[in-house]
Parts: C-alpha cells; structure tokens; sequence
C-alpha cells in the first residue's frame, strides 16, 4: 500500500495572511529574490497544515506573532511554465495595531522592506497571480465567507462536459 501512495500526484501549496492595518491597508512584502512584491507567507512544509504555515511564516517574515484566522480563500493555480500546479491559501492576518506595526522586524536576507497599501497599490506591485486573487479575499473577509478561485477567478460551478 505504501508504493500506492509514493505514486500519487503531489502538488505545491503555500499560504499566506491578509494582514491589515487599522485604515484598512493590506500588508505587502519585497522579497530579495524576485521582482515584485507578495503577502507575508510561503511554503506549507510536509506534514505541516496550510494555517500552521501561515502562522510560522508570519512569524518568519515580519516577527509577529498572532493567531491566525479563518480561511478567506484558496486558490488552484495552473501549471505555469516550469512552475507545477499548486493551491495557494489565504487567511486574515487580522488588524495590526500601531504598536505592532512598529515592531515589526524583517529577514534582511529574504525581505527588503514592507508596506500597508491600498487595494489599488497592492495589485499594482504584486505578482499577477495574487493581484487577482486580492479582490476575492476581500470580499470574503467582508462577507464572512470562504471562496475557491482557479486562476485567480471565482470558480462557483463545475461542468464536467466542460472538463
């Protein structure tokens, strides 16, 4: 049995926090490895839940430790190139005070610096991929909801004629 599930098809997932400041400006991170920016988080690591890694990640990146909450959104993304097909969450990240913003402490050998933006701001900085997802997490937080995308868009209905 275990050469059956050796054999199954993995995929990449990361996740990530929708953390917000008390105007309602999204917390975005520059890595120093790639061009545009992100949201705090990363990885899921084996054997480590999507919340679990979002809340180490957090930790990681910004030096903030707090619970994260519930699940805003999770998004299926395609094979892109070289990149594998992969599930991408976001979580609320919650408002962070005046106080943690000012501790806030980042990895200089893996952020340059961070930012609370706009909406408008963040999709004009972000990867494409999470600029469309941003609008969906949102709605989500406001409407209390959970939401599943593919490829950054709301996917509410399957057709397997379609498929």
């Amino acid at each position: 049995m275990s050469n059956y599930y050796a054999s199954l098809p993995t995929k990449r997932m990361a996740a990530c926090a929708l953390v917000r400041d008390e105007q309602g400006r999204i917390l975005i991170v520059k890595p120093t490895y790639r061009p545009d920016w992100l949201l705090p988080g990363g990885t899921i690591e084996a054997d480590e839940s999507p919340r679990h890694a979002c809340s180490r990640e957090l930790y990681e990146e910004v030096g903030v430790r707090i619970p994260v909450g519930r699940l805003l959104c999770v998004d299926y993304t395609s094979v892109d190139g070289e990149k594998t097909e992969s599930l991408q969450f976001i979580f609320d990240g919650g408002v962070f005070s005046e106080q943690q913003i000012a501790q806030l402490k980042l990895p200089a050998d893996e952020l340059s610096e961070c930012r609370f933006v706009d909406l408008a701001e963040a999709q004009a900085l972000v990867h494409p991929k999470i600029s469309r997802r941003l609008p969906h997490a949102l709605a989500a937080l406001s409407n209390h909801s959970g939401l599943y995308l593919e490829d950054g868009a709301l996917s509410e209905a399957f057709d397997p004629d379609q498929a």
